[in-house]
């Protein structure tokens, strides 16, 4: 898969009454309070190569329907999809490029809910939206707070391909 970083990225937020969204401010100044509940925002394109499937899947995946064609197209699916993995992957370079916070983002203590209800094919194309869900302040560390967001990978169709609930520490722009 190969990212455009500049088609759609840190570009028009959505998502309803939100005053503002975390895309309206650049990742490298966003900070904790930039990351409002309710806030959307979408990036991509995402192109799914072959290529790309297939050698991501050889070192990390090495299974029949992400690594051979020919078996692949007796399988399950019906031919080569991604690695969930692969579409992981993808989805965090193009999270990292365009909606961390590249100075403020501390850690991450993990994901929740990882789901991939639908195969990723070469030839498709993918965007990435990410939904705040939660934001609040810690209240032992006040120069931090957690943010919980949805992260959805959707193909061409709209369809999700890949879901997950990410939490992230945020240094706070103004501290308490």
């Amino acid at each position: 898969m190969t990212a455009s970083p500049s088609q759609g990225a840190d570009s028009s937020p959505s998502g309803g009454s939100a005053a503002a969204s975390a895309a309206s401010v650049g990742a490298p100044d966003r900070h904790f309070e930039d990351f409002l509940p309710g806030a959307m925002a979408e990036f991509g394109p995402i192109g799914v190569d072959e290529a790309e499937v297939v050698a991501f899947a050889r070192q990390f995946d090495p299974q029949p329907i992400h690594t051979d064609p020919v078996a692949a197209a007796a399988g399950p699916f019906g031919g080569l999809i991604a690695s969930g993995w692969h579409t992981v992957s993808l989805v965090m370079r193009v999270l990292v490029d365009h909606y961390l916070a590249r100075g403020a983002a501390l850690a991450s203590p993990g994901i929740d809910e990882l789901r991939w209800p639908q195969p990723v094919r070469p030839g498709d194309v993918l965007r990435v939206r990410a939904t705040v869900l939660e934001a609040r302040r810690s209240q032992s560390k006040p120069d931090r707070g957690l943010v919980r967001t949805k992260g959805e990978a959707l193909n061409q169709n709209g369809q999700v391909v890949m879901s997950m609930v990410a939490m992230n520490l945020f240094r706070c722009r103004n501290p308490k």
